[in-house]
């Protein structure tokens, strides 16, 4: 019966904290060393990956919660509280382990398989936060722990949907759509005269290297303190990144593609469409990738120089003003949901948009 390393060293971790907690008589941390060292039987190929996913799975999430509801207790922060955190953690990579070795040849599984990996792992990555900030008597005005941040975007909906909409529904998307959308008709314009290619490509490159400080509070003045000067700011972040990769997507196509085009008789548009923007289309949406995180970026960035008293920007630079740090947190974290599920659209049409690629063969 052959063990993973992480096991060994978990089970290891869990003795010694269960140690520590007979030495030091924290009896309310010995729930969380038995189930680790329980948990840790399911780690061995007899039971098949399956069966060990389910067994971790259950353990070191049950190990979590009893730690967590330790910690308003006097154990936290004791050297068998952070043996058994730094056993619960190492449990918590062994069902990661489990998971990416696991092979099925059901489609829908191995799907269900990629998504739940980065899930149980920015779960953990929570939970640690929450152990780590806690146990350790960080004060919240340096890092507030997960939980005071839930508490505070429950209490604040209607604030953090307002300056949602506000710098996403409005800045973002308007300046995205506007970047993108220019980036590329300038693309082909470049590619269509080479001119334009000798002197705007060296002019775009130029404006790419504004810093967003420099650029913010011209657009402020240029446009007025609402979301428009946002959007423009977000125009002149994504533009370029279009601009390049669109004109690299376009010299993709092979020689041998493009001849072969000239012997149908196509002309330029003929050729553009039906052979060379299709196979642009993967540069296209790493740019579209690229920019949908820059966007927001800028539009929080650019709120900084001036807006109404509405914005994820405006509310981030007046709430730390404040110290309502946990405020300052729910803004960030309504700002990574955004941005990510920005980021897995643009994917998502990505995929749809170019399954011949060898990249999504499977």
């Amino acid at each position: 019966m052959t063990r993973r390393w992480q096991a060994i060293l978990a089970l290891v971790l869990a003795f010694a904290g269960l140690a520590a907690v007979v030495v030091g008589g924290h009896a309310d941390l010995a729930s969380v060393a038995f189930v680790i060292i329980v948990t840790m039987a399911f780690d061995t190929r007899r039971f098949g990956h399956g069966g060990a996913a389910v067994g971790i799975f259950s353990g070191v999430h049950l190990a979590a919660y009893f730690l967590i509801v330790s910690l308003s207790a006097d154990s936290a922060g004791s050297p068998a509280f952070w043996l058994l955190v730094a056993a619960s953690w190492v449990a918590a990579w062994s069902l990661v382990e489990r998971l990416a070795a696991h092979t099925t040849a059901d489609l829908g599984m191995r799907s269900a398989i990629r998504l739940i990996i980065p899930i149980l792992f920015g779960v953990w990555l929570l939970i640690l936060w929450e152990l780590i900030v806690r146990g350790a008597g960080v004060p919240s005005v340096l890092l507030p722990p997960p939980s005071a941040i839930a508490e505070r975007i429950a209490g604040s909906l209607p604030i953090l949907w307002a300056d949602f909409q506000q710098t996403f529904l409005k800045a973002v998307l308007a300046g995205y759509l506007i970047g993108c959308g220019s980036g590329l008709i300038v693309a082909i314009a470049v590619d269509r005269v080479p001119f334009l290619k000798r002197g705007l490509l060296p002019i775009g490159n130029m404006v790419s290297a504004l810093p967003i400080i420099g650029v913010a509070p011209i657009m402020v003045m240029w446009f007025g303190f609402d979301w428009p000067s946002k959007a423009a700011v977000v125009v002149i972040m994504t533009f370029f990144p279009m601009l390049v990769n669109t004109v690299a997507g376009l010299s993709a196509s092979t020689r041998i593609s493009r001849d072969l085009m000239h012997t149908y008789a196509a002309g330029y548009w003929q050729t553009l469409f039906k052979l060379r923007l299709p196979e642009a289309l993967p540069f296209i949406f790493n740019a579209l990738k690229i920019n949908s995180t820059l966007a927001l970026i800028g539009a929080i960035v650019a709120e900084f120089f001036g807006t109404p008293i509405v914005g994820m920007g405006f509310r981030i630079s007046t709430e730390v003003g404040r110290m309502n740090v946990d405020m300052v947190w729910a803004e960030i974290a309504v700002a990574a949901l955004a941005g990510s599920a920005f980021y897995g659209l643009v994917a998502l049409i990505e995929r749809t948009a170019t399954f011949w690629h060898p990249s999504y063969r499977t």
